[in-house]
């Protein structure tokens, strides 16, 4: 890793972590802290569950991965942005589902890819086609099992979705598992689109990015887009034409994503 990469990192770092503390409310606190263990490695992980939760029911289980400034082991960051949305009280009445926001370690990536200048002052990504997953995938996708298989879950309604390096890691996990979600919705990501003839028939997608990204261009969801319809699959791709990379935002306010999930089912 380069300096100015570093450098970038340590910034975006710092910017979540300042807009959590003016962000931060009391009602975070109804996601549960958890941990997650899989041989020698931990996944921190929040996780919340519906009102009058009934442990004799079946609710749907959603994940939201995280960007790379939410990175760590506080089990704190990662719910800065979306989990708003999960709190608020007519979703979790409506919408009953347990979500669950894992938290990447410091020194691992939710995805495999190669980071380069491109030249123009912009950041160039190079999506891993196949290859072994990360540590953090690994255990993500542990994690995942261990709670696709409670009881309580309803294996037909699994969703995932998450921000920057969360989208690409939405990507990256419906290719390592993609018999298991119904639908999902990356914001300002990106994969090799090679990778998209294993789940495009299998996941519905509703890709969402920023016009005005200069983190990652929006180029890498248009070409994920049109990859997923070359693969047979039916993705929605919304593009906000006003938005850098903070897309979350607006992809967070869409009074459907919930209502859309919801609609599928395996």
């Amino acid at each position: 890793m380069t300096k100015s990469t570093k450098i970038i990192l340590i910034g975006m770092l710092s910017f979540a972590i300042t807009n959590l503390l003016f962000s931060q409310t009391p009602t975070i606190s109804k996601f549960e802290k958890r941990i997650f263990i899989q041989g020698s490695d931990t996944l921190p992980y929040r996780i919340l569950f519906p009102k009058n939760f009934n442990p004799n029911k079946k609710y749907a289980l959603i994940f939201v991965l995280h960007g790379i400034g939410e990175r760590g082991n506080d089990n704190e960051v990662q719910l800065v942005f979306g989990s708003k949305l999960f709190l608020n009280d007519t979703i979790r009445a409506k919408y009953p589902a347990i979500v669950v926001y894992p938290q990447c370690p410091l020194s691992s990536y939710w995805i495999n890819v190669k980071v380069q200048p491109d030249g123009l002052g912009k950041w160039k990504f190079n999506f891993v086609e196949g290859g072994e997953p990360s540590k953090a995938m690994g255990s993500l996708v542990g994690l995942v099992s261990e709670l696709r298989h409670k009881p309580y879950v309803n294996k037909r309604q699994m969703y995932v979705g998450g921000l920057s390096m969360g989208g690409m890691g939405t990507y990256e996990i419906l290719r390592r598992i993609p018999n298991v979600f119904a639908a999902a919705f990356p914001i300002c990501g990106g994969d090799n689109p090679l990778n998209a003839k294993i789940y495009a028939k299998k996941v519905s997608l509703w890709i969402f990015h920023g016009a005005k990204d200069d983190v990652v261009p929006a180029h890498y969801s248009h070409t994920m887009f049109e990859a997923i319809k070359l693969a047979g699959g039916n993705p929605k791709l919304t593009i906000y034409p006003n938005d850098g990379h903070n897309s979350w935002d607006d992809a967070f306010a869409e009074p459907n994503l919930i209502p859309w999930l919801f609609s599928h089912k395996n």
